[in-house]
């Protein structure tokens, strides 16, 4: 399974700059196919792996929740829930992947983000009331 640049965002919570000035320095590995960067499994896995990428995605991870819980003028109904899934790094992944898919292929205007620790993955979503329970449903009847 291959991830473009914009599902490694998507995955992460990082700008595409990030990605890109990663790339540079070494950190995120990857391979330019067609002037497209692609990134298998264990590229991906490494990546996320690094404790200063960990701490870059953690802070990102955190922001979102931060940031729903300060803001005190929705206009509408808005979720977010944070999911801890007992996993292997695989079934993580393929799990990001859903989601990211999901969110890139409908429009949906959700913020997603996903980190893997050690016993567990966390998925995080934020966005409108129905989009999230939408996004919920497909993943639980796929």
């Amino acid at each position: 399974m291959a991830y473009n640049l914009n599902q490694v965002a998507m995955i992460t919570g990082l700008t595409t700059r990030t990605l890109r000035n990663h790339l540079k320095q070494g950190l995120l590995k990857g391979e330019k196919i067609e002037g497209n960067w692609c990134f298998s499994e264990d590229e991906l896995d490494t990546y996320i792996g690094d404790p200063s990428v960990k701490q870059a995605i953690m802070a990102k991870q955190h922001a979102i929740v931060y940031d729903f819980l300060a803001d005190p003028l929705k206009k509408t109904n808005r979720i977010c829930t944070i999911m801890d899934f007992p996993v292997s790094t695989e079934e993580a992944l393929d799990i990001a992947k859903f989601f990211g898919k999901e969110i890139t292929d409908h429009g949906h205007d959700i913020e997603f983000r996903y980190i893997n620790e050690k016993h567990y993955a966390r998925f995080i979503l934020a966005g409108s009331e129905e989009q999230v329970h939408d996004l919920m449903k497909s993943y639980y009847e796929r």
